[in-house]
């Protein structure tokens, strides 16, 4: 029982992912009455034996800066000063037999002798995965967005995520692997703080507190999962025995923001052109950006109790100019308040107490205008902005106790609590919010688009919100060459208060063109042809579209596994583990709704051969299989939702925009069957269903070249082996029902499902009883979902020598399949019920290609230079080859709509068109340089700084309008083709830093 109850530690001498530990290994000679002792810069000090074979271990160590001492008979023999450890990076201390003898034989003689040696190996043997690690002093150096994604991006197999996604705090959500920028895990001292709604993201840390940010690219132990893409796991600033307190005060000046290209429409002209083909003036948005970031640390009480606490204001005005079919100019305040707290407590040296507190907070506020296309310029005010508030706060509590050398015991326990509020504070219920108005009918508007002042399309519950606990205990025991580990891992949600709907009076209008208005427009959902209609032989009609939706969600994720770290001998290690994950995702009645709690297991193994016993050339390998759980979002539809079009063709168009004269052409339609019934949780998922899982193979070396280069490569194999995406062909399974004498009479519904293979329903029938009926893949018509991403890496690397650091990678990859994964950038949806992916077999056909975070060559290399002990320089290169263009239209050859999805399938002008098959997106070219200054005079505590971003301002299209035709086969989209999301233009900051 206790050995479930425990946490993986990954023990022995390996590195620890996602953990805010790691450890100190190596060997000694063998003499009577040895023992290796450790001291951090807090003062906590262990001392581990010296096994029959000269090793020892000390696991699970906080990160720091330690000195390590071998002792025997109480007194010091060797000892090593300012061995910095890294997270879940390993140090290798070892100590030479001729050093020790002459040592010992001199301590009969003195009572302290102290032999010190202070290089360390260059390549950690003791890992058995692939991560970077960015230390707060490279962070200080290097040119880089005061984001943890920013410093992601440093990782050779990381790219900006397909499709422009941000997170809940407006940041560029990241790509690892090929993997959707959703399938990623945030971490902070320990705790998970992911996005537990859309897995957007997480809470972060203030800049200027992170100690170091680990970026794992894969490969980690059986102690961590729920991710198959990447790991951002940031180590917050602890408390020292020394004060510290400083700040820094950053300014992006509006006048050094670079204008932006502006984008035309690519494919002609809207029924209303606004402003001939302009579709929107990038070049007029404009910005500035003030950050202040203030910091305190040190001993409470000395060597026993430490406190590190800091606060971060980033602060944004500007205005940004919206497309034409907005008709706005948005001008806005952003805030961006962060706050970081720690509390170490060394009870003894033996047991530990850590306290940590964080909050990340994204508010924004502002005023919207109309705007004057023609003359560039605001014409008059329209409305406030929304009043914003997304993000949230989190504490965790970790002890750890070391119960012997050999036996390490540790328990955490956590929440956090993430707020999505938005609130209009002059919200007028009374308008109507008008879309797609450059689609109106130019007889009936004079020419010139009419709409009004509403500026909000939907309004949510303001105490929308999610709260998040995650407990984590573990249990480590070394067994002679051994390190054996076993332990949960639970994480809960509950979402509450999930209210969304339409504004205004609970619906709004759209307005749609087709140049064939004889045929029917969406036939599947009995949406005839506007000619056939008063007013409808012009091609014009609009719709009414209502929204609604609301309902608590609750979701549960545990997992227990077991771990060995096997030393076979002084070069090879073995980590062998097994993990089972569960997950329950349930309604606002607390009946789950998509569960897989039979055991998952999640096999992984990995070696890492110390070549020469040198450290100085490591092979290394892994294996293993990830599990991810699906996030709250898609749980919407289990409290059931509307999302319905009701279509018109009119006469005329009133002063505020609304369409006037309306001749109904159909009954409210939804093609996902979303007219407001709340379904039995038993008939939303298929009963067969399988977590999303991924196979991950990996095999690299590093190597020594000379004393100050170390070069390496690694292949890399990723295979997805289940998805879960809504799948709403419930026709199908009405069909296979009635084929087996069974009448389902559950059919308003879509269903999530494993697609690519057989799944089975829990059909209802008149009677109430349920059945089991399986359909067969094909019985679904669908071919076998994939996602698979092979990457060559390889890198150079000098490290810091005092004078220079500097590292370079490349990498050739394919990201390919029929599947993204959770998300599915070319309509930058992120997942859920956002995705048309799998809804209908007609959607899947010729989806197969290179997927959207398909980066074939990636180049990247950063570095500094101390041009002098005042100077210095550094650089930031990123050269990333582009994704695929899609190009999505009517289904086959005689370009008709069977789905009712209208331009979303794999086909282009009647012509089959799976991604890539237009071609690819540019490269994106960024190179970032920076400056410092840190004068003598000031005892080089305090520092000036200039950095420029995207120094020669490329503006690389990162997603371009994939729909060919408008609301008919017939009808051109003038957007098509038309870049939505470009790279972010040149900017320069100016920064002083004081650090005392």
């Amino acid at each position: 029982m206790l050995a479930m109850g425990l946490l993986v530690a990954f023990g022995a001498n390996t590195a620890h992912a996602q953990s805010t530990t790691s450890s100190i290994f190596g060997h000694v000679p063998v003499q009577p009455g040895e023992t290796v002792s450790v001291r951090n810069n807090t003062g906590l000090t262990r001392t581990v034996s010296v096994d029959s074979q000269g090793r020892y271990n000390a696991t699970q160590l906080p990160i720091g800066t330690y000195s390590v001492s071998l002792m025997r008979d109480g007194k010091v023999v060797q000892a090593r000063d300012n061995v910095l450890l890294q997270v879940g990076v390993g140090a290798e201390i070892s100590f030479s037999g001729a050093v020790a003898e002459t040592s010992v034989a001199n301590a009969k003689q003195l009572s302290d002798v102290n032999v010190t040696v202070n290089k360390l190996p260059p390549i950690d043997v003791s890992s058995v995965d692939s991560r970077t690690v960015i230390t707060a002093d490279q962070l200080a150096k290097l040119p880089l967005g005061h984001s943890a994604e920013a410093v992601a991006l440093l990782a050779p197999a990381t790219n900006l995520g397909a499709g422009g996604a941000t997170s809940t705090t407006g940041q560029p959500l990241i790509s690892f692997g090929g993997s959707s920028s959703t399938e990623n895990a945030y971490y902070l001292n320990g705790f998970n703080t992911t996005d537990p709604n859309l897995s957007e993201g997480g809470i972060t840390l203030p800049y200027g507190s992170i100690d170091q940010e680990e970026v794992y690219t894969g490969g980690y132990s059986a102690q961590y999962g729920r991710s198959d893409g990447g790991v951002l796991n940031m180590i917050g600033k602890s408390g020292t025995n020394e004060w510290h307190f400083g700040g820094q005060y950053l300014y992006e000046p509006s006048s050094t923001v670079a204008s932006q290209n502006n984008t035309y429409y690519a494919n002609g002209l809207p029924p209303s052109p606004v402003a001939g083909n302009l579709y929107d003036p990038r070049n007029q948005n404009n910005s500035w950006t003030s950050v202040y970031d203030f910091y305190v640390g040190g001993p409470l009480i000395k060597d026993r109790l430490f406190l590190f606490a800091s606060a971060e204001m980033a602060h944004t005005e500007g205005n940004g100019v919206n497309s034409v079919t907005s008709g706005t100019d948005s001008h806005y305040k952003d805030t961006l308040p962060k706050w970081y707290a720690k509390v170490n407590w060394n009870i003894t040296d033996n047991n530990l107490l850590e306290l940590t507190g964080a909050s990340e907070k994204s508010e924004t506020s502002g005023s919207v205008y109309n705007y004057d296309y023609n003359n560039l310029s605001d014409s008059s005010f329209k409305s406030y902005a929304n009043n914003t508030k997304h993000g949230g706060d989190m504490w965790q509590a970790k002890f750890t106790s070391y119960i012997t050398d050999k036996l390490t015991f540790t328990a955490a326990y956590g929440s956090m609590t993430t707020r999505s509020y938005s609130e209009n504070p002059a919200y007028d219920p009374s308008l109507t919010y008008i879309s797609n108005y450059t689609n109106q009918n130019p007889a009936l508007n004079g020419g010139t688009p009419i709409t009004n002042n509403q500026n909000v399309s939907e309004i949510t519950n303001p105490g929308m919100n999610f709260v998040s606990t995650n407990l984590r205990v573990a249990l480590t025991y070394a067994l002679g060459d051994h390190t054996i580990t076993a332990g949960i891992d639970n994480l809960r949600t509950a979402a509450r208060d999930q209210d969304e709907l339409t504004s205004g009076p609970g619906y709004q209008w759209a307005y749609g063109y087709t140049t064939t208005p004889n045929q029917p427009l969406y036939p599947g959902l009995g949406v005839g042809a506007p000619a056939n209609y008063p007013n409808g032989a012009s091609g014009y009609y609009a719709y009414k579209y209502i929204f609604n939706q609301g309902g608590n969600l609750f979701s549960s994720e545990r997992a227990e596994y077991i771990e060995d770290q096997w030393q076979v001998n002084d070069r090879l290690l073995f980590s062998i583990g097994l993990r089972d994950d569960g997950f329950t995702n349930s309604n606002a009645s607390a009946q789950p709704y998509m569960q897989q709690t039979k055991p998952q297991w999640a096999p992984r193994l990995g070696f890492s051969w110390d070549v020469f016993g040198d450290s100085s050339f490591k092979v290394f390998g892994n294996a293993g299989r990830y599990y991810l759980g699906s996030p709250i979002a898609p749980g919407d539809p289990a409290n059931g939702y509307v999302a319905t079009s009701q279509y018109y063709t009119y006469s005329g168009i009133a002063a505020d925009g609304t369409p006037t004269g309306l001749t109904q052409m159909s009954p409210p339609v939804s093609a996902n069957g979303a007219y407001g019934q709340t379904p039995d949780p038993r008939t939303m998922t298929a009963t067969s269903l399988k977590a999303m899982d991924q196979d991950e193979f990996m095999l690299g070396f590093s190597k020594t070249a000379g004393p100050n280069w170390i070069y390496g490569a690694k292949l890399t194999r990723r295979i997805l082996r289940h998805v879960i995406d809504d799948w709403c062909d419930v026709q199908a399974v009405v069909n296979k029902a009635a084929s087996e004498g069974i009448t389902d009479v559950n059919t308003d519904t879509c269903y999530y499902i494993n697609p690519g293979q057989a799944n089975t329903f829990a059909v209802q029938d008149p009677n109430g009883a349920f059945h089991s009926v399986t359909l067969s893949n094909a019985d679904m018509q669908f071919p076998k979902a994939v996602r698979r991403y092979y990457a060559l890496e390889t890198f150079l690397e000098h490290p810091f020598d005092g004078k220079w650091y500097g590292k370079v990678s490349y990498s050739f990859s394919r990201s390919y399949g029929n599947s993204e994964g959770q998300g599915q950038s070319d309509i930058q949806a992120t997942g859920g019920t956002q995705n048309e992916d799998w809804d209908f077999p007609e959607l899947m056909a010729y989806a197969d290609g290179p997927q959207g975070n398909d980066h074939t060559n990636v180049i990247k290399a950063y570095g500094y230079y101390a041009v002098t002990p005042e100077w210095l320089v550094s650089a930031n290169l990123n050269l990333t080859s582009g994704g695929p263009k899609y190009c999505l239209g009517y289904y086959g050859t005689g370009q008709t709509d069977p789905d009712s999805y209208g331009s979303n399938y794999h086909w282009c002008n009647g012509q089959p068109s799976p991604p890539g098959a237009t071609g690819r997106l540019p490269w994106m070219k960024q190179l970032d340089l920076g400056i410092h200054y840190s004068p003598a005079f000031a005892n080089h505590k305090l520092a000036f700084s200039v950095d420029v971003f995207n120094v020669f301002n490329g503006h690389a299209p990162l997603n371009l309008s994939p729909d060919f035709n408008g609301n008919s086969a017939g009808t051109p989209n003038p957007l098509y083709d038309t870049p939505l999301v470009l790279q972010p233009p040149r900017y320069v900051r100016l920064g002083v830093t004081y650090d005392y």
